[in-house]
């Protein structure tokens, strides 16, 4: 026999052990955020629900942070390292630092609430342009102390299944939808027959765009207050041209019991459903900016109607004004989700730092927590850097 017939089986495996080793060192880099595993999306297409990688299905993901408060600063790296979420700082900036003849004119400081306040509309303003001057297709904004629960790429998969369902044509017939009242109602008393189940979801025309549809022009995923949108509301008449349509997914157990959540808004329309429901519906008198998305085109529309004409309000304010069609901003596209997906996050400490915009008080806050989560990504940093799954649930359900 000779030598080379020898050495072939010694080579074969080294190179199978090699191969092993390789295998095992691809799998491990792609195991560093300590996250549970969660459903996929080919890059290739949109023929998934969502694009679940590291921007979240948009095409980039902007968080708003003064560059003083480190603190924010790190602990959102941190929470979007262990995450496996990529993003980009914006640079926020004091209302004392924005002179009188770069606020729009016929508008004045007291108009957005003073100082504080015209510092916020511009640090959101700066990320709002800065899509519209990168020509992104898709922005999500986020500011610094915004949290999240460690199952979110879950909770945008399930979210994307309901925007969908309610913007998207039928599969079956592509010159209707499944919410009877999109995309305008037929009167102000229009409402559909019913909510649609999350379980039993009607097919829809594959998007084109964006995984969470083709059709919306802001997606409210981070807030503190919202409701379904009613006739009425706004007071001018302009909001009863609003969708109705709601996706109503029961059994969400990301989702605390109803007497744990907390909301600006009042939460009684919440009590008609049972305990850990969540509901897709279009966006109702929300408040706070904490997390949203944006496209181009809407990127477009909020710097004129936001920054370019008049301020009208505070950003959160103008924000509302512009989902909701009042304030001659013109009705606009925009779902939501309740409770949402990103929240507040309130570190231990003195509560007068939870906020650069309003006084929060001298009090001591004993305790780190984040509003309406039940595994919180801030508040589980200990067991997500040890790798376990031992996590904290903020919110446990009652006995009984």
């Amino acid at each position: 026999m000779s030598q080379a017939l020898i050495r072939r089986p010694w080579q074969a495996i080294l190179a199978a052990i090699l191969l092993f080793f390789l295998v095992l060192l691809i799998s491990k880099s792609h195991v560093h955020s300590g996250i549970p595993s969660t459903l996929g999306f080919s890059q290739s297409g949109l023929s998934s629900p969502v694009a679940i990688n590291q921007t979240l299905g948009f095409q980039q993901i902007f968080v708003v942070s003064l560059p003083e408060r480190t603190d924010r600063r790190d602990s959102m790296i941190l929470a979007t390292a262990l995450s496996d979420i990529k993003f980009d700082f914006i640079d926020a900036i004091h209302g004392d630092q924005v002179p009188d003849r770069a606020i729009p004119f016929g508008t004045g400081r007291s108009a957005a609430g003073g100082d504080s306040n015209i510092g916020s509309w511009r640090a959101h303003m700066n990320a709002i342009s800065e899509v519209v001057r990168r020509n992104l297709t898709t922005a999500l904004i986020l500011e610094d102390d915004a949290d999240w629960d460690i199952r979110i790429k879950d909770q945008l998969y399930d979210f994307s299944r309901s925007s969908r369902a309610l913007i998207q044509p039928l599969a079956s017939d592509s010159r209707a939808y499944a919410d009877s009242t999109y995309p305008t109602p037929s009167s102000p008393d229009a409402l559909p027959s019913k909510d649609l189940d999350f379980y039993d979801l009607p097919s829809t025309l594959q998007p084109s765009k964006s995984p969470y549809g083709d059709e919306w022009e802001m997606l409210w995923l981070g807030h503190c207050g919202m409701n379904f949108p009613v006739k009425g509301m706004g007071g001018d008449g302009r909001a009863d041209l609003i969708p109705k349509g709601r996706v109503v997914r029961l059994d969400d157990q990301t989702v605390p019991e109803t007497q744990f959540m907390y909301s600006v808004s009042e939460v009684k329309d919440l009590t008609q459903y049972p305990n850990h429901t969540r509901v897709v519906s279009h966006a109702g008198d929300g408040i706070c900016s904490l997390g949203y998305a944006v496209t181009q085109a809407s990127a477009r529309r909020l710097s004129y109607h936001l920054g370019v004409t008049e301020i009208t309000g505070q950003f959160d304010i103008m924000l509302k004004q512009f989902c909701d069609g009042t304030a001659g901003k013109g009705h606009h596209n925009c779902l939501t989700v309740r409770p949402g997906l990103f929240q507040h996050h309130r570190p231990a400490g003195l509560k007068a730092y939870n906020s650069d915009i309003s006084d929060h008080g001298q009090e001591v806050r004993k305790k780190a927590r984040s509003d309406n989560l039940r595994w919180p990504v801030r508040t589980n940093f200990d067991a997500l850097l040890a790798g376990t799954t031992d996590y904290k649930d903020q919110f446990p359900d009652t006995a009984g």
